[in-house]
């Protein structure tokens, strides 16, 4: 292995790794529309996205007349079907991410996935895109049981044991990516395109990177 002062780099899924704004845009309104809601744009969706199905749903109920709790499990098993049924028609890497997986590898580095997303729905579409593979482990907001994802630091914990330990960085989009990084001691980096929720700059992470290309030079930098 060379220099490279990073071993493991981790990922979040939703707005870091992979766009998916639109799919998880469709399967909302599909599940909004069982319930006779108005379809949601996919501005009104961005700042839903990030802790899970459950609580898009909810947030998307309750931007569209209010949540019913006797249809709320129907309803969220209606999203995870439309969700599952069309998970990469639109999802695509965001830019530059390939070439730094490649960059990431040739260094001897193990990537990783740790999302709030369902393990089951993650493997789904990492594998649709082709990326699964290159993950050395992928975790869930469901793998670790109750209580147990982001901003808890456990599932960053887990996910660098499964890789073996090591100094490691983490890539997100969401303050609960960087709290969790900080929990587990790896070092934040942001992503200014995700889906933000505040200010790229108020997020606190140790570093922010405005495009894929950014990153492998950056973390080489750090000592």
């Amino acid at each position: 292995m060379s220099d490279f002062p990073f071993r493991i780099v981790g990922f979040d899924l939703d707005g870091t790794l992979i766009d998916t704004l639109a799919d998880l845009t469709a399967a909302l309104n599909h599940a909004l529309g069982v319930a006779g809601r108005p379809p949601q744009d996919v501005a009104a969706v961005r700042p839903m996205v990030g802790l899970g199905a459950a609580h898009m749903l909810e947030q998307g109920l309750a931007a569209t007349g209010g949540v019913p709790a006797d249809a709320s499990p129907r309803l969220y098993d209606e999203l995870i079907a439309y969700y599952r049924a069309h998970i990469a028609v639109h999802s695509r890497p965001f830019p530059g991410l390939l070439a730094a997986l490649d960059r990431l590898d040739a260094l001897g580095v193990r990537t990783a996935v740790m999302t709030n997303k369902a393990e089951d729905l993650a493997r789904q579409l990492l594998g649709d895109l082709g990326l699964a593979d290159r993950m050395a482990t992928i975790i869930g907001g469901d793998t670790l049981g109750p209580g147990k994802r982001k901003p808890s630091p456990e599932p960053i914990r887990a996910m660098i044991e499964a890789c073996g330990g090591g100094r490691t960085a983490f890539v997100g989009d969401s303050i609960f990516d960087v709290m969790a990084a900080r929990g587990a001691g790896a070092t934040s980096v942001a992503v200014s395109f995700g889906f933000l929720h505040q200010p790229v700059e108020e997020l606190g992470a140790d570093h922010v990177i405005d495009d894929y290309a950014e990153l492998v030079p950056l973390l080489a930098g750090i000592r």
